[in-house]
Parts: structure tokens; sequence; C-alpha cells
């Protein structure tokens, strides 16, 4: 039997890369080079080059199939809070949203509660979120894995509401609201490697929590994406799992003949499975 079918995304996460100046034409060379209908394309620029990324898309016939996310939201709605960006700020600028990302998580001390705040805020703004999950080495090496982002799938998530009917079918007409990437944080920098196998174990785990905490369809129709410095080179293993639903890229989204590789095989991932993007 024919499982459920999800939206094959991938996502570039630009970090701390780019200015406003050079940030619209990469975008929409970017997306000139990766074409492909059947993909659910986002790039995630800084908070100062969304204004421009967005323009240059919307300027360009090929980028108009591009859409525009968020590194990070704040998690209150406004305040004195210096140098933050709230979910509100961002409509208009993007359409989706990364939050809990392994980096947020060890530079700024993220933790799980705070998260699901962040969470909340970007759905209330009717954002697109890219959960961040994904345990550290040592954790891994002590055999608590699956229990660490058990846990954090629960935290980030506990009395999180999705969105009402009526959005479901009019603002998130291309994928859900709630798409997770798994970031093996254990195999970045550590000379370790993770595997499709890993990634698709994971993706088990990340789709049995969701159904433990009430998600339709027990988390089956949730797109798991895969986060460790993925490459054109190296996605194809993990686009062969059929439970790994695409690609949170990083440096890699910089380069335009990585993104093009990289979404190359995506749409041939969409064609094989037959999907289309969940409505």
């Amino acid at each position: 039997m024919m499982g459920p079918m999800r939206p094959v995304i991938v996502a570039g996460n630009w970090k701390m890369q780019t200015t406003p100046a050079d940030a619209g034409e990469l975008a929409a060379t970017i997306a000139r080079r990766t074409n492909e209908p059947d993909v659910v394309r986002v790039l995630c620029p800084p908070f100062v080059c969304l204004a421009a990324v967005r323009d240059a898309l919307a300027a360009d016939p090929a980028g108009r199939g591009v859409e525009v996310g968020a590194q990070n939201v704040h998690h209150e709605l406004a305040g004195a809070y210096t140098g933050e960006i709230s979910a509100p700020m961002l409509v208009g600028l993007a359409t989706w949203a990364i939050v809990g990302h392994s980096e947020r998580r060890r530079d700024a001390g993220e933790t799980d509660i705070l998260i699901n705040q962040k969470v909340r805020r970007a759905r209330d703004a009717r954002l697109h979120v890219i959960l961040c999950v994904g345990e550290q080495l040592a954790e891994r090496e002590a055999g608590l894995a699956e229990a660490v982002v058990r846990a954090q799938v629960q935290g980030c998530l506990d009395g999180v509401e999705p969105p009402s009917i009526g959005d479901q079918g009019s603002i998130y007409h291309r994928a859900p609201w709630l798409t997770i990437a798994y970031e093996p944080v254990w195999a970045i920098g550590t000379g370790r490697t993770a595997r499709g196998a890993d990634a698709a174990a994971m993706a088990g785990t990340i789709r049995r929590t969701l159904g433990d905490l009430g998600f339709a369809n027990r988390g089956e129709t949730t797109p798991v994406l895969y986060g460790g410095s993925v490459t054109s080179a190296t996605i194809d293993e993990f686009l062969a799992e059929p439970s790994i639903d695409g690609a949170l890229v990083g440096g890699a989204s910089l380069q335009p003949d990585e993104m093009a590789g990289i979404v190359a095989r995506a749409a041939l991932t969409a064609r094989g499975r037959g999907a289309q993007p969940a409505r």
C-alpha cells in the first residue's frame, strides 16, 4: 500500500553570509538553475537580505516558484529585545522560518521550552515552520540518540495546536505548516559521517513522537528533512530513503551549481514517488 504523499523540500540556510547588495542576484541565479516545480524550494538569507531576495525572486519569472524563509524568530511578539526580530515583522518578507537550529541551541543557549514559544509565534504569523532537532556526539555514543530527539520533539511541540483548517487549505497549499529537519550534530565537524540509514531511523523516531503528541495521521504526513552538511554528492543516499523528504542545506546552498544538483536529484525523488505538494 502506498504511504502518504509528502512534498519534497529543499531549503537553503545561508546563515551569516551575503549582503543586500549581492543576495538578490544569487537568489535569482539559484532560482533559474533549480527550476523544478515538483520540488518546494526555500531560500533563507540573513534578515537584512530578506527584502532583496524577495524582490529579486518576484522580478524573475523563474523565481516566482521559490519561497523565502527567515533563519530565526523571537519568542515574543514585541518588546525591549534589542537586535531581535519577531514573527509578525516577517509577514510580507518571508513565508517560512527555521526554528531551533543546532547553532542557535549551541550559541544562544536556546532550550526546548523557548523553541516551543518560537514555534507558536511562527505558527500564529502563518509561517511555515522548519523545526530542527538532533543529538550531540556524546549523546549518540551513550546510546541516547533516540531519547534525545524524542525529548526535543516533545518539548518543542508540546501543546502546539496546528493552524485552522481554513489556513491549512489557503496559506499552506504547497507544504504542511510543520516540517522537521533532523540535524546529526554528532557528524558535523567531528570526522564522523551520518548515513542514510541513520537519518531514516531518526525520521521514524520523529514521526512516532508526533503520533504520540496527537498529530494528524500519526505524523506520517509531516515532511522530515536531512540537515547534515548535505551536498550534491551526498544527497542521493538520503533521498533514497522513503522516510526522508528533502534537505536543509547549509554552505552548499550558496553555490548555484551545488543547489542545481541537489534540487535535480530531489525532483527525481518527487516524480518517482508520484507525490504532489501536500494540501
